[in-house]
């Protein structure tokens, strides 16, 4: 079969390749940046351009199986009309090519950004969509192109993840496993005792991948890890592990919340309103429905995801390239460095 990827470069492109090549299908990708990866380089069809911009997507999508929207702009992104070029834009021009180009299912890798700050948990799929910030109110839209589209023939599915990290996941992750490796404290908003579900990115691939065959079609699923604790303990357990001497330092969540957006308003902070607004809060999914239809099951727990990517944060440190926007470089600390100094 050949699968088709939009954002092939990107963290989760990169996992999603591998395993599919691994499978033994073809892939082909497309992405505005290189693919960076000598052995992809050789398996994989690649495709430099914008998702904005039909024509590359269009021909991404000619003769493929099954279409995979993981390209996306993320919260760091200055302005709403950057993400909501990407995010809206971009996913019409995916949603329009593949249907053209008779493609059999299109799975959008969408994000539990669409459920906003709720009340209840677990979240369910069919709970209210209520966006945090230009990102989630872009992937809301996103996915309503996505099930609109779906029938006469053009299967869709849309997966809604958690944070998901593993080897090669930077962005905010690598200041987190920064300030570990040199012990400052780790600033936690409110008491920590908040539940925050993670997901392992292979644990992703597996649903993504089981998706693009399962009887699905038309189907919005979560997936997130089963096993996690509360934001302190499985901090504590990744600093446990790194021997580093941190400690977690609560500060009062309200007066950080209006910090940290003015921070983000004079744009001397990589941190978005998504990250500081659910920090603090519960935030975890039912994935049962995912359990059921796709007969999956992650296999790591919060803590052991943040451990495996810490270490091979550790272990290719010295290969890192320059600050940028996406999961796959770090990010700019810009006023959190001055924190981390006083830390």
């Amino acid at each position: 079969m050949l699968w088709a990827i939009t954002g092939g470069a990107g963290f989760l492109g990169l996992h999603l390749s591998r395993r599919l090549i691994s499978d033994g299908h073809d892939v082909r990708s497309l992405d505005v940046a290189p693919l960076d990866d000598a052995d992809l380089e050789r398996s994989v069809t690649e495709l430099r351009g914008d998702i904005r911009e039909l024509a590359g997507v269009q021909e991404l999508c000619v003769g493929a199986d099954v279409v995979v929207h993981a390209a996306a702009a993320l919260p760091i992104q200055a302005t709403r009309d950057s993400i909501r070029s990407v995010n809206v834009g971009g996913t019409e021009n995916v949603v329009l090519a593949a249907r053209e180009a008779g493609v059999r299912r299109l799975i959008l890798v969408s994000s539990t950004a669409v459920y906003g700050v709720p009340e209840k948990h677990p979240i369910e799929e069919d709970d209210p969509l209520v966006g945090v910030g230009h990102y989630g109110e872009s992937k809301i839209d996103a996915e309503r192109l996505v099930r609109v589209a779906n029938g006469g023939g053009f299967e869709t599915v849309i997966i809604r993840p958690k944070t998901f990290i593993g080897a090669e996941r930077l962005g905010v992750f690598e200041i987190l496993f920064d300030w570990i490796r040199e012990g400052r404290r780790i600033y936690v908003l409110g008491s920590g005792e908040n539940r925050y579900q993670l997901l392992a990115v292979d644990d992703l691939v597996d649903a993504i991948v089981r998706a693009g065959a399962a009887d699905v079609a038309g189907e919005t699923l979560n997936v997130g890890a089963m096993r996690f604790g509360t934001v302190r303990g499985d901090l504590q357990a990744l600093i446990d592990h790194a021997g580093s001497s941190s400690r977690i330092t609560p500060v009062p969540a309200r007066p950080a919340e209006v910090i940290l957006r003015g921070l983000e308003l004079a744009r001397v902070s990589p941190l978005a309103e998504w990250h500081y607004k659910t920090a603090h809060r519960d935030s975890f999914v039912d994935v049962s429905k995912a359990e059921r239809l796709l007969g999956w099951a992650p296999r790591l727990s919060n803590a052991e995801a943040l451990i495996e990517t810490y270490d091979w944060y550790l272990a290719n440190r010295g290969r890192q390239r320059a600050p940028g926007v996406t999961h796959r470089v770090p990010w700019n600390q810009q006023a959190l460095g001055l924190l981390k100094r006083l830390s």
